[in-house]
């Protein structure tokens, strides 16, 4: 159903899908492989204080996109289609949506409409535009924490 490719630009890979999916349709379950007190590159912030690496590995390669295709639902363990996903389409989450501070900030060249440039986590993110995307949890909390202060 999945497929990583080696982009020929910057050398990055990719997760695209073999097969359609549409919005709501779950693409993959996933695990933890292992489970880290701090973020790495290739982990998903599982909660306020744990990371883990994806088990199946492949999900690694799901590249981040300021408008994504896609959502890791951290309650339920799956990769959930929010956009329809066509087969050789790239499929993309948007980071900080489960991400409050990365261990490698970059600049994001998704190309879309709305691109937010530099992606750090959601704590460098403000309050209205990360109400735009579906949060995990725990940021969920944070901007409630962050709206009490304020």
């Amino acid at each position: 159903r999945f497929e990583v490719r080696q982009r020929t630009d910057d050398g990055h890979k990719s997760l695209h899908a073999r097969t359609a999916f549409a919005p709501g349709d779950v693409l993959v379950r996933f695990s933890a492989r292992a489970t880290l007190a701090e973020p790495a590159v290739h982990t998903v912030q599982l909660n306020e204080s744990e990371h883990i690496l994806l088990e199946p590995e492949f999900l690694e390669y799901t590249n981040h996109s300021c408008s994504p295709n896609a959502i890791f639902d951290l309650d339920e363990m799956v990769v959930i289609a929010i956009e329809a996903i066509h087969p050789g389409g790239e499929i993309v989450y948007f980071y900080p949506s489960t991400e409050s501070s990365m261990s490698r900030p970059f600049v994001c060249n998704c190309e879309s409409d709305n691109c937010l440039g530099i992606i750090q986590g959601a704590d460098f993110l403000p309050t209205d535009v990360l109400e735009r995307y579906h949060l995990a949890g725990h940021i969920q909390r944070l901007l409630l924490l962050r709206q009490l202060a304020s």
